[in-house]
Parts: structure tokens; sequence; C-alpha cells
């Protein structure tokens, strides 16, 4: 009887577990020859069957015609939800199995996770557990790769349920705390934590450990505070009638009572929960039954069976059926007795359901002494092959896990020999990768070495240049100091004689003044050719000290018109005072140019190089342009001669700017600050 009364009450959890009646849209006329249309009107209860089958192959025809998105993967789903309540299990599959197809083609893991789901469910249905449990482990394990722990538990939730069915209670209660540990994770409560305490209860419950099976069923309903959980899924009465079932396993039956009378309060229960109503008179009435309670005996019994039989619930109809048996017994009615336990045997035998002829044949034994040993045969060897089918089963989900990961084993195991190869040779990659970066970074070095070396020669000479420079601006302001002085000497002391013989031609008649003048002004002109030619020789001194610098740039550049095609044309602007500028700028005005003609030669393909020099107030412009073929300063890092050049810049703090482009040539401007006011005043003296 105990037996019995479990299963009852689990396959009214399942049917609830399964139930996915969507809401009926409260618009009573849908828009006509529409998809939202033909969907509701497929979940319309008043409609008849052939209606609603016949306005979702439409919603289904207008669904294959759309875009495959994540839109008509939702519609694919509704389609496959009215067909589960309407209880056409061939279309339900159908269209189960084409949204399978259509995701895995896809490769849209979800959708297939969600689509082995459904197809467990029909395997459930149909009453093929080993399919339903492969259909849920495949669900599982793309749940588990996509880390969506909400589908996780309701996964691991139904894997728990078929479990119990089949009597694995162990592996059963493993599995629902997999699902709880899953639930945790989300640190949100909701109606799979009802779930899952409540077939904690029930397992507990089987197994005859009542303080658990308490334990958890306080549990589920602690959970039921939380509001966001509909009232129509009847979670209280569910938890309080299995609460009760629990007392009535410990022969309490008065508390049996108290609960299931609870329970029959709970508002709108027979119109949201029909087979849960059903279920609590059936029990309200055996726990008044075992009390000696005669009110309202026999009817809630015949209520309960009458409520089972017009829902087409086999099995329950079967135990309500026994239950009547066990009544009329007691009341000496053996005739109705015997009548009510054949025909709960008869339905029992043709229902398949072990377990319901076990409990049918183990009341007809009692009722029925003088066939007692038959129906105890027919009793021992059903239950042996029970226990038997159990134990097969649960050896048949392992083993379905065990293959299904041996596959997956041996899959990975393929990966991973893949992948080794993959490793190998990427080792092997980048190995010889680092050998040729290493030898080209050393041959790169190498020749960065031998320019800094190159540069340090160049700069060594051009100090040596600039030193000589020096010492010859030494030597002839010697030789000028010395020129002053002659002149001082010479010409000045040859002019005041001049002057002094003038001056005494005053005292001589005009004749002989007139030969003695004449003698003067000859002496003069002398002296006036000397001091020009004097004049002549500084002024071409001063400039060639002047114009030094630019007398080695111009050498630079004949060497580069000697040694290469590109024309080059040089400006230097004459204002500006080089014997003003430090050496140091100079210098680096000069490794600029330099570095500058190098990178044209290696890179531009020019046909002309510009080079000029010009003045700006208070600074010095240095611009090089070619018309070579350019590049993009955007994409392209800096070199070492670019990186040189901004150096230098910086050493005479001074900034660089650089134009390109693709086809377009490269300018490069340096702009360096000299002391202008040093200038000025050298142009007033």
């Amino acid at each position: 009887m105990k037996k019995t009364g479990v299963i009852i009450v689990l396959l009214c959890c399942a049917f609830w577990a399964c139930s996915r009646k969507a809401k009926t849209d409260n618009e009573k006329s849908p828009v006509k020859d529409s998809l939202p249309a033909y969907l509701s009107l497929a979940n319309e209860d008043n409609l008849p069957l052939k209606f609603k089958q016949k306005y979702n192959q439409k919603a289904l025809a207008i669904i294959l015609e759309q875009q495959d998105d994540s839109v008509n993967k939702a519609n694919f789903f509704k389609v496959a939800n009215r067909y589960y309540n309407m209880g056409d299990w061939k279309s339900y599959f159908k269209t189960t199995k084409l949204i399978l197809e259509r995701s895995e083609k896809n490769k849209d893991s979800a959708t297939t996770a969600k689509a082995y789901s459904y197809l467990g469910d029909y395997y459930i249905v149909q009453s093929i557990p080993d399919s339903a449990f492969l259909s849920y482990y495949k669900a599982e394990k793309l749940y588990l790769r996509l880390k969506d722990e909400y589908n996780i538990a309701r996964t691991f939730l139904n894997k728990a349920s078929l479990q119990y069915n089949e009597g694995d209670f162990f592996e059963s209660e493993i599995t629902v705390f997999k699902a709880l540990s899953s639930l945790k994770k989300q640190k949100k409560v909701n109606e799979l934590f009802y779930e899952s305490y409540n077939l904690l209860g029930i397992l507990y419950n089987e197994r005859e450990e009542y303080a658990k099976a308490l334990e958890f069923q306080t549990k589920a309903l602690q959970v039921l505070e939380d509001q966001t959980i509909p009232a129509e899924f009847q979670y209280r009465a569910t938890s309080l009638n299995n609460v009760g079932y629990v007392y009535m396993n410990m022969n309490d039956y008065k508390q049996a009572k108290d609960y299931f009378v609870k329970a029959l309060k709970e508002k709108n229960l027979f119109e949201d929960k029909a087979p849960l109503y059903a279920t609590l008179l059936d029990n309200l009435a055996y726990s008044k039954f075992k009390l000696k309670e005669s009110d309202q005996l026999p009817e809630l019994f015949k209520q309960s069976l009458k409520v089972r039989d017009s829902l087409g619930l086999k099995a329950a109809v079967i135990s309500s059926k026994i239950h009547l048996s066990e009544y009329f017994a007691f009341k000496k009615d053996t005739f109705k007795a015997i009548q009510f336990c054949k025909q709960a045997l008869t339905l029992a035998r043709s229902s398949g359901k072990t377990i319901n002829t076990l409990s049918a044949l183990r009341q007809i034994a009692i009722i029925d002494p003088q066939n007692a040993a038959i129906y105890s045969k027919e009793y021992i060897h059903l239950n042996g092959r029970m226990l038997k089918a159990e134990r097969s089963m649960g050896e048949k989900f392992s083993r379905i896990e065990y293959e299904t990961n041996e596959i997956k084993d041996q899959n990975f195991s393929l990966q991973e020999k893949n992948k080794t190869l993959v490793y190998v040779f990427s080792i092997c990659t980048l190995i010889g990768l680092f050998f040729y970066v290493y030898k080209t970074q050393q041959a790169k070095n190498r020749e960065l070495l031998f320019k800094q070396q190159q540069q340090i020669a160049n700069e060594d000479i051009y100090n040596l240049m600039l030193s000589q420079q020096n010492d010859i601006e030494l030597t002839r302001i010697r030789e000028k100091k010395k020129v002053a002085q002659d002149l001082h000497d010479g010409v000045l002391g040859r002019m005041f004689g001049v002057r002094i013989s003038l001056d005494s031609l005053d005292k001589i008649d005009e004749a002989e003044a007139a030969e003695k003048r004449k003698k003067y002004l000859t002496e003069l002109k002398n002296i006036e050719e000397d001091i020009r030619e004097i004049s002549h020789d500084l002024s071409r001194e001063k400039s060639e000290l002047i114009n030094n610098f630019v007398v080695i740039l111009n050498k630079l550049f004949e060497n580069q018109q000697n040694i290469y095609n590109a024309k080059v044309i040089t400006f230097f602007d004459p204002q500006i005072k080089w014997e003003l500028v430090e050496n140091a700028v100079k210098i680096n005005l000069y490794r600029i140019v330099q570095e500058a003609l190098q990178n044209c030669n290696k890179y531009s393909e020019a046909d002309f190089i510009t080079v000029e020099f010009k003045s700006e107030i208070n600074h010095l412009i240095l611009s090089i342009f070619d018309n070579g073929k350019g590049f993009d300063t955007k994409r392209t890092k800096n070199g070492i001669g670019l990186h040189n050049i901004e150096y230098r810049a910086k050493e005479c703090k001074g900034s660089v700017n650089i134009k390109s482009g693709k086809g377009k040539g490269t300018l490069l401007v340096i702009k360096v600050p000299i002391d202008q006011k040093i200038n000025l005043q050298n142009n007033d003296s």
C-alpha cells in the first residue's frame, strides 16, 4: 500500500513538473492568419483537439518559412509545447527532432541542449527510460559546457526523477544534490529549489528515513515563501500532501489528516491541479478510515475515484480501487472488497506497471484467503522480476553514462593527440622563428654597432675639423692684429708724413709746390692701394671663417651627388649668423642632414632632394624634402635613422616634424632655437 501511494504521488509530481501549459492570451479575437494568432488558438482549452492541431500545423508552416534566428527557434519550441499539452506525441516528437536537426546543423549548443531535454520528456511519457536518460545526459553535457547553471540543475532534476521512478534511489539522491550545487551558484531562489527539496523528501520517505523526509519537505515549504513562484503551480498543496503522506507512513494518521485538510483549503486547487485534488481526497479518506472516522466515507474515496477516472489517471484509479477494497473489507462487505480489488488487478495488469499489479495482488491475497496461495505466488514472482528490472535499469543508466563517457574519452584522446601534434609543430615553428629572429637581431646589432662606430668616427673627424677651424681662426686673429699694427705703424705713418709735407707747400712758390703736390698725390694713391688690398684680404678671410660650416656641408652634398643619382638642391639663408651658432648644434645639424640623406638613398627612390636652412625669429629651420615614394607615418614605426634624428634634435632642444604619404614624398622639418638677440647686436655693431 505504501509503495502504491508513493508512486501515485510521484506520478502526480512528474505530471506537474513536465507540464508546459502556457497562459492563454486574453485576446478573444486574435489577428487572422498571423503566427501569434495560430499559436494562441493552438493553446485554447475550449477548442476541440483537431482544431488545435490544425492551428499548430499552420503556425509550424509559417515558422519553417521564417529566417533561422533566435526568435524562430523560440517559436519552434512554442509549437512543440502546444503538441505536448495536446498529448499529440507523434507531432511533438517530429517537431522536437526537427529542432534538434536544425540546431546541430547550426552548431547552436544552447538550442541543441534544450531539444535533447524535450526529447527526454517525450521518452518519459512513452515509458522508454533508457532513451530518456540518454537524452537528459546529452543535454547535461552541453549545459555544463555552456556553464548554464539553471538548466544544468533542471536537467539533473529530470535525471533524478527518472532514476527515482526506476527505483534507483541512491543515484537519484546523488543527482538531486548535484542539482542543488548548481542552483546555489546562482544565489537566487527559484522553483527548482522547491522541486529539489520536494524530491529529496519523497526519496527519504521511500527509504523510511522519515525525519530527513520531513526536514526537506519543510525546506520546500520555506522556499515557497518567495512570492516570485507562481501560485497556480500549487506547490504548497503538493508539499502539504507529501508531509501528510510521511505521517501516514509513520502511522500518525491524525497529523496526516490535518495536513491533507490544510492542502485542500488552497485556493483554486481543483482548477489548477485536479490530479492533486483527487490525491488529497483519497489520502484524507484513507486517514479517516485508519482513524475509524466514518463521516464522509466512502464518499471521499468514490469522489477521488471519479476525478481520477475522468482524467484517465490509470495508476491513481488502481490506488483508489485498492483503498475502496480495504474499506469494504473492514466493513465486512467481502463481495464489494473483492470486486474492487479484482477491478484494480485487471487494470494493473493491462497497465504494464509491475508496481501497480503488486499492490493489487497484495490486497486480494488478504481479502480472498481461498486463492491467497495463487496470488502470493504471482506476487513473489513479479516482485523478484521487478527488483531485477530495477537493478537492471540502474545498471543500464550507469552503462549509458559509462559508454557515453568512453566515446567522449576516445574523442578526447584523439583530440589530445591532435593537440600534441599541433603543440610539437608550434614549438618547432617557434624555435625556428626564435633562431631566425635571433640571427636577424644579431645582424642588426652588428649593423647598428658599425653605424655607431662610424658615427663616432665621423663626429671625431668633424670635431677635429672644428678644432682646426678654431686654430685657423686664432692664427688669423693674430695675423689681423699684426696687419692692424702694420697699418698703424706703416700706413698711418706714411699718411702722416704726406700730410705734414702738404702743409709745408704753403711756404714755397707755386711752381715748386705744384711739382711736390703731384709727388705727394702719387704717394697717397699708393697708400690707398695698399689699404684696399689689406681690406680685401681681411674681408675674404672673414667670409671664409664664417662660411666654414657651409663649406663642410657643401662637401657632403658634393659626395652625395657623386655617388647617388638624386639631384641635391641647397639653400642657405644669408641672415643666419653661423659664427654665433654653437658647435654642438652644428655637429647635430650636420649629422641630421647626413642621416636624412642616407634614408633618402636607401628607401625613397627620389629624383631630387632639397635641403634648406632658413632663419626665423629666435629659430633656425632645417627642411629636407624628397619626391620619393614616401611612407605611412601612422603605421611605420621609427627606425634607427629616424630615432637618431629625433634624438639629435632633442639634444639641440629642437623639434622634429615629419610629413609623408605613399607616393607623396617626404618632408622633414627640424626647428632649433637660437639666440637672435646676439645676431641683432652683431648687426648693430
